[in-house]
């Protein structure tokens, strides 16, 4: 069972209830996580619940279900938050009836990006397996949370040392929605070391 003591809020949400088996939140509207890029502006008032670790080498999973998200852009999923801006999340975010976004944003010293893939907007529900070896990290994401696709590896260069991770829950527009994260569990990294070309002597 995962021990939520240990779970902090950056920007707690009115509306949330902690469970050890479960946590809800329901988004506030005109929450988010952005900066700067593309769309010039920036925001920095998503809810995020995390703990902090020093270990450099580990595996968070947690599955998130989303059945009552119906706005553009309503979203939840896992996070890094580190400060507004140095942090990763990934998610799936409502588009429309027929589509939804599932994808991942990097955001290094005030610059964001994000990179995504359609996929039906029948699916409500989603795992992730977040994964840490030093400042490098995977997400990961698996419709029944035993079978694991790569979403993207990526390097913070805020992301050593001591670290935040968790969980985030959003609705950029004028949006509310609830979402749900269970199942979580903390394990060792079961992102391997690469097996291929050997790395460059430094």
């Amino acid at each position: 069972m995962f021990d939520t003591s240990g779970l902090v809020w950056t920007r707690p949400p009115r509306d949330y209830r902690v469970t050890e088996t479960e946590i809800t939140v329901t988004t506030e509207p005109h929450t988010d996580l952005w900066q700067r890029t593309y769309y010039g502006f920036r925001n920095d008032n998503a809810p995020v619940l995390q703990m902090e670790t020093e270990e450099e080498f580990f595996s968070f999973v947690v599955k998130t279900d989303f059945s009552s998200s119906h706005h553009r852009f309503d979203q939840c999923g896992v996070a890094v938050y580190l400060d507004s801006d140095n942090w990763l999340k990934g998610s799936i975010e409502y588009e429309n009836e027929e589509f939804q976004r599932l994808g991942s944003v990097v955001t290094n010293r005030g610059y964001s990006d994000w990179a995504t893939t359609d996929i039906p907007a029948s699916v409500k529900s989603m795992w992730y397996r977040l994964s840490r070896r030093k400042s490098d990290y995977c997400i990961e994401c698996s419709e029944d949370g035993v079978h694991f696709k790569q979403m993207r590896i990526c390097h913070l260069f805020e992301g050593t040392g001591k670290i935040r991770f968790g969980i985030y829950a959003c609705s950029p527009e004028d949006s509310s929605f609830r979402a749900v994260f269970s199942h979580m569990e903390l394990t060792e990294c079961k992102w391997l070391p690469h097996d291929g070309q050997q790395p460059d002597e430094e």
